[in-house]
């Protein structure tokens, strides 16, 4: 008669398999992966101007963080270009990070408000962002993709591909807001974009194209990146998973 107790390290190491397997695929959002619109309007520059009283601590002596995010569309329409200026920052508690979030900022300054990041493809918070798939992010979870704060006063210049200037889209961001957290994800302060008019041209353009081409590796795009299964694979394997450990009891039957 076989023995009917399986080797427990064949066991332990099936089920590490099986574990690693669901845990390295591509997490994609429930609508799958953001899509790149293609007909941002070009011109219009929105705005979110932090305000003077930080929301975490009003009483703060040393004020709230001082700074901006602009953005506007890339003169083809597909992308957006971001500048993010931030300075004042807390002396602990970074790196920090920022979003653009669902709902604007209500009239009393309550960041809470804002509810959840944008996210129309319902893509969720974890886990975290992995910024070499941007497609598998959450739209508004602009320091995930393009880097968190590190220094201060902070900087930096890109292009998103997954934000939309043009409204009705689930990804426009343009009657949203911006919120920027500690590393812990505890908001400290958050603004409302505002519509201004005109076209961001002179340094600000050309270093974001740049940034643009490096980050994506071409300057247009038609199709959208490759579309990452998550959930499928995940069933995939645990499936086999299954037959594995199906075969291994009939054997030691």
């Amino acid at each position: 008669m076989r023995s009917t107790v399986i080797p427990s390290v064949l066991v332990t190491a099936l089920l590490g398999l099986a574990q690693a397997q669901t845990t390295t695929f591509p997490i994609t959002g429930t609508l799958g992966n953001a899509t790149i619109p293609e007909n941002n309007p070009v011109g219009p520059i929105y705005v979110a101007t932090l305000p003077d009283m930080e929301f975490f601590n009003p009483d703060d002596p040393r004020g709230n963080i001082k700074g901006s995010v602009s953005a506007t569309a890339n003169p083809d329409g597909i992308g957006v270009q971001f500048q993010v200026q931030f300075s004042n920052l807390p002396t602990s508690g970074g790196p920090f990070v920022y979003h653009l979030h669902a709902h604007p900022v209500p009239s009393d300054g309550n960041c809470t408000g804002t509810l959840g990041h944008l996210d129309p493809f319902l893509r969720g918070e974890t886990p975290a962002c992995n910024s070499s798939l941007p497609q598998t992010c959450q739209v508004g979870d602009l320091s995930g993709k393009h880097g968190k704060v590190t220094s201060d006063p902070f900087q930096a210049s890109y292009v998103d591909e997954f934000a939309s200037t043009l409204e009705g889209l689930g990804s426009f961001f343009g009657n949203r807001s911006l919120t920027v957290h500690f590393g812990n994800t505890t908001r400290i302060t958050c603004a409302n974009f505002t519509l201004l008019d005109g076209v961001v041209g002179g340094d600000y353009e050309g270093s974001a194209n740049s940034t643009r081409e490096g980050a994506n590796g071409t300057a247009t795009t038609t199709g959208g990146p490759a579309q990452f299964t998550g959930a499928a694979g995940k069933i995939s394997v645990q499936s086999s998973f299954i037959a594995i450990m199906g075969a291994v009891l009939v054997f030691a039957l």
